[in-house]
């Protein structure tokens, strides 16, 4: 761990924000800064950042246990879920979590023109609510506003029981909490959370069962078969393995991409996890809360009062739904936790 807190700039002290976006490595700095040189001095190509988008893919690929061919690039998370959403068959069910994260909530909401029904329910109960209607459930591994950890394995067994799609929403997850995302059918994550990407990359990860009836109605030149063949129209020769799905790169976001990606892939992810619950657990001891094995830490605070303690005394966290919310990550010691009650009693 302090060699992964070594690969920090050492000013990331007091930052217990990674939930509403993550920190770039030094390496990761560099890289982009780099790149934008190479993009000033008229040497960047597209051959290049196809490079850096690859290698991106394939190391995403390894850290969430799927082979690459199942991986899809993309910008946003709503994106890749509108995938999903507008291959929703006309009269069938979706069942979300009630307060989710609107990048999971609102492309369903957009299909209910076509007798689509999205039915929300709290996530400790998405288990025993899926019915034989339910075509999809769909829920964040790891919920934004409180830090609460859904229950995977059973909201799994739940679907198989009644033949529905799983999508997992990753993003408040992948990069603390072991994720093997072919336990799903899909998960969507972006990478500028907890993987410390630029914003801008994220993936989406679809079984062959799932990928046979989703339509790419995004696709564009860099989903065909071989993009710099098929540029150009009329005919359309989509690649057959999940990168039909892809979305055209932001190319700068990816070079980030590769780096972060790296730097996570040569990390044990159990010392990880045991790193940031065990920052959590110290908070929720102190605050005298459940200690709950989580990285995100929240507590009512409806008129932002803690926040406020927390903010003048130089801790950089955030509020959501009338809560106060922190999250610990590798740059994080008990140094923090430490700042943070002391902020809270003051």
């Amino acid at each position: 761990m302090a060699q992964a807190r070594a690969a920090y700039s050492p000013t990331t002290t007091r930052y217990l924000a990674v939930c509403t976006s993550g920190l770039p490595t030094l390496d990761t700095v560099r890289a982009l800064r780099e790149d934008a040189d190479t993009w000033g001095s008229g040497m960047a190509s597209p051959a290049h950042y196809q490079a850096e988008v690859d290698r991106a893919r394939a190391l995403y690929a390894g850290l969430v246990g799927v082979d690459t061919d199942r991986v899809a690039i993309g910008s946003q998370a709503s994106v890749m879920a509108a995938v999903l959403a507008a291959s929703v068959p006309a009269g069938r069910e979706v069942v979300c979590v009630d307060g989710d994260f609107t990048s999971m909530v609102f492309p369903f909401l957009q299909q209910e023109h076509r007798g689509i029904t999205v039915r929300h329910v709290p996530v400790a109960r998405l288990a025993d609510s899926l019915t034989e209607r339910t075509w999809l459930v769909a829920f964040s591994l790891v919920q934004s506003s409180t830090g609460e950890i859904a229950d995977a394995p059973a909201i799994r067994a739940a679907a198989a029981a009644v033949g529905a799609f799983t999508l997992c929403d990753t993003t408040q997850a992948t990069g603390w909490l072991p994720v093997q995302a072919g336990d799903f059918d899909a998960t969507i994550c972006h990478a500028y959370k907890w993987l410390g990407a630029p914003r801008g990359a994220a993936f989406l990860t679809v079984l062959p069962a799932l990928a046979e009836v989703l339509r790419p109605v995004q696709a564009g030149w860099f989903a065909g078969d071989d993009p710099w063949a098929s540029c150009y129209g009329p005919s359309m020769t989509l690649a057959t393995d999940a990168r039909r799905f892809d979305v055209s790169p932001a190319w700068p976001a990816w070079v980030g991409t590769r780096v972060a990606l790296e730097f996570f892939s040569s990390l044990d992810p159990a010392t990880v996890y045991a790193h940031d619950t065990g920052l959590g657990n110290a908070l929720c001891a102190g605050l005298g809360l459940p200690e709950n094995n989580q990285a995100i830490v929240t507590w009512a605070d409806p008129a932002g009062t803690d926040l406020a303690r927390l903010t003048a005394a130089g801790i950089t966290a955030s509020g959501r739904a009338g809560r106060a919310r922190v999250a610990f990550h590798l740059w994080n010691t008990p140094a923090d936790v430490s700042a943070v009650l002391a902020a809270l009693t003051r």
